[in-house]
């Protein structure tokens, strides 16, 4: 990509597999940084419980952890609290140009996911689409409902399209998700 009025091209660097997700995932934590700065909301990424094995303890420098396990399969992402509700979502990102492959999120975060609905937390999935530069704000249950329905095998572009929500981004706020979700719940 060449910047108007510059000699500067921007060239994207290649994301491995193991990243995939990160840029949505910064996103998002700056984002929940100035929530929580601005007294806004409280929304945290949950830590990803790991039992360590073995720990190396070289000379002159910190500990290293050399082999661990996760100790058992993660819910989702983030969750937290705002204006009294409970909320939790799952991010996810996509290079796709058609759809959302269904491999991406695990039964366990579907699971989880009807649980806090079921318990009456607000529960949705913030999708990147890499492609169309364009993130979603996807209903837990309408993501639900599809995928239930058993179909398909991913989500096609067209249907997140006409049900997701786009998230506007800013500065301050690069994946300014309340806004969208107040709008999608009524908050």
């Amino acid at each position: 990509m060449k910047y108007p009025n510059s000699n500067k091209v921007y060239v994207r660097p290649n994301v491995s597999a193991g990243n995939r997700g990160m840029s949505l995932e910064e996103d998002i934590n700056r984002t929940s940084r100035y929530y929580l700065t601005e007294d806004i909301a409280v929304i945290h990424k949950k830590p990803t419980p790991i039992t360590i094995v073995t720990v190396d303890y070289p000379k002159r420098s910190a500990a290293k952890i050399t082999e661990a396990y996760f100790k058992l399969a993660s819910t989702t992402d983030y969750n937290g609290i705002y204006k009294g509700k409970y909320i939790d979502f799952e991010a996810k990102e996509c290079e796709s140009k058609t759809s959302f492959p269904f491999s991406s999120i695990h039964e366990h975060q579907i699971n989880h996911l009807r649980s806090v609905i079921k318990h009456g937390a607000i529960a949705f999935i913030i999708l990147r689409m890499t492609h169309y530069d364009k993130d979603f704000l996807i209903k837990a249950s309408d993501f639900i409902e599809f995928y239930d329905s058993g179909t398909r095998k991913s989500l096609p572009y067209a249907w997140i399209e006409e049900n997701g929500f786009v998230i506007p981004k800013s500065y301050t706020k690069p994946c300014d998700y309340l806004k969208t979700a107040e709008k999608v719940f009524e908050l």
